[in-house]
């Protein structure tokens, strides 16, 4: 497989779990860890951007994360690893990001905090991408979707079938500059940065091809304390 660059944004605010949950504990290491891990862990991986909260970029990796304990701080001075400051919106970070990765063809856009991604997972995602020139994993959609207006309670407008609808998770790969000239043509239509949810919409509507590849359960993503606490009974499971 080529090289490839990889983007972690972490400039959210983690107002949902109550703390940066980043930096939360994880079977002994913060979430963050386990993501740095598991592509700083692979050969083919050429740097790893994190565009991280405005302001907290100065210096050196390590000094945007100043609490984070020992096992993070010694994947942060791994010297592919650099930081940025990112932007309002995750579009926005990953944008930024975009442009401190190295000229590497490929890039992986991968959620900071889906901690148990595996490297089958990655490996996959990867070959498909070099096959069709962007690829997602992505798993069915299990739950009854209904769709209505504004918040609840509110009425039902209609059940939308489920059949053929997926639910996309990271790391989402792409040509470097595909996705560069994806976000160009994006902000040279004037469209709002929060309405764009991945990466792999904006290829789309740049009339890019996309190809989903089977995602796994266990690359969940932590977003509530309930999601820390499956994580762990996930890395607990045997395999």
């Amino acid at each position: 497989m080529p090289p490839f660059s990889v983007i972690l944004p972490a400039a959210g605010r983690s107002s949902r779990f109550g703390g940066d949950k980043l930096l939360a504990p994880l079977a002994g290491r913060p979430v963050l860890a386990h993501t740095l891990a598991a592509f700083l862990g692979r050969d083919d991986v050429d740097s790893v951007v994190i565009p991280t909260r405005s302001g907290n970029a100065a210096g050196s990796a390590a000094a945007a994360f100043p609490d984070a304990p020992a096992p993070l701080r010694n994947l942060l001075a791994d010297p592919r690893v650099r930081v940025c400051d990112g932007g309002a919106t995750r579009a926005e970070s990953v944008r930024i990001g975009l442009r401190q990765t190295p000229r590497a063809e490929w890039v992986a856009v991968h959620d900071a905090a889906r901690p148990l991604v595996s490297r089958g997972l990655i490996d996959r995602t990867l070959a498909a991408a070099v096959r069709h020139g962007a690829a997602v994993p992505a798993m069915p959609v299990a739950l009854t979707v209904k769709q209505t207006d504004g918040p609840l309670p509110a009425p039902v407008q209609r059940t939308v079938p489920r059949q053929g609808l997926w639910g996309m998770q990271t790391p989402q790969i792409m040509r470097r500059d595909d996705l560069l000239a994806a976000f160009d043509a994006y902000e040279a239509r004037g469209l709002p940065w929060d309405q764009v949810t991945d990466d792999a919409q904006l290829l789309e509507l740049a009339g890019r091809e996309v190809w989903l590849v089977e995602g796994e359960e266990r690359n969940l993503k932590v977003t509530t304390a309930l999601d820390l606490r499956i994580a762990e009974a996930v890395l607990a499971w045997p395999v």
